[in-house]
């Protein structure tokens, strides 16, 4: 299991403790360590409570790791695979996170196709297929359901999962998934900061120049942008070089 630790800034101790960081070359070195790391949590889960309960937002880099994690030796038929967020678009849509999910682990690896939850953005009313939603994750991960791991991108303007700046639903605490405005043309369903915040382990996938004012912040908990205020005492940061260019080394440790 990924346990090295790495300082992070002052309000990071503020909310708890410390965020491990790596920085790797490129984006694909990136979603290759994200794939092993994965990997490595999956057995230890397994192994320790029988399943693995892990939630998936979108984005190119997570479909390379996903499609690196189909060629890890594991315990399939106990592996669940939740979405972060999902566009409300129809079903084989391209906005759809779902598309690329199912294509990058259902077509390369034993996953049982029934162990991919969708989130239900199809039905006509969001609030319920929300509630059903979050049914489906306690059915799977306890009451309150614990994830063993969540993937995390980080936007240009701060946000993370559907968690957007300005957004009603970042204050949401008496739900795990809700129906957020509308966003860039599309309402969508997101996991909420209470079920994300409980995860055993939270792992953040940063790439690209244009993340560099956003991963400085992020990597201070600057709780002014939405990626601030998820929990970093349970956190890994994988970042490429493009992403991380600028930031301070102060703090940080060769973990490579």
């Amino acid at each position: 299991m990924y346990r090295t630790e790495l300082e992070g800034g002052p309000d990071a101790n503020k909310r708890g403790g410390l965020m491990r960081i790596e920085v790797l070359a490129d984006a694909d070195a990136v979603a290759k360590k994200a794939a092993a790391l994965i990997a490595a949590e999956a057995r230890a889960a397994v192994a320790a409570r029988g399943r693995f309960v892990m939630a998936v937002s979108g984005g190119h880099t997570p479909w390379v790791m996903l499609r690196a994690l189909a060629e890890e030796d594991l315990q399939w038929e106990k592996l669940h695979i939740f979405q972060v967020d999902e566009r409300v678009a129809p079903e084989g849509h391209a906005d759809r996170n779902l598309s690329h999910l199912q294509a990058s682990l259902l077509e390369h690896a034993p996953l049982p196709a029934g162990q991919i939850y969708a989130m239900p953005v199809e039905m006509n009313d969001l609030q319920i297929a929300a509630a059903h939603y979050a049914a489906a994750l306690e059915r799977i991960a306890g009451t309150p359901p614990v994830l063993d791991l969540v993937h995390l991108g980080l936007g240009p303007d701060g946000h993370t999962a559907s968690l957007v700046p300005g957004d009603p639903v970042l204050e949401v605490t008496d739900r795990d998934v809700a129906v957020t405005a509308v966003y860039q043309g599309r309402n969508r369903l997101t996991l909420t900061y209470p079920v994300i915040n409980r995860a055993r382990l939270i792992l953040w996938l940063v790439t690209g120049s244009e993340k560099v004012p956003m991963y400085k912040r992020l990597q201070a908990a600057d709780q002014s942008i939405p990626a601030g205020r998820v929990r970093q005492n349970n956190a890994v940061l994988l970042a490429d070089s493009a992403a991380a260019s600028k930031r301070t080394n102060q703090g940080e440790k060769d973990i490579a």
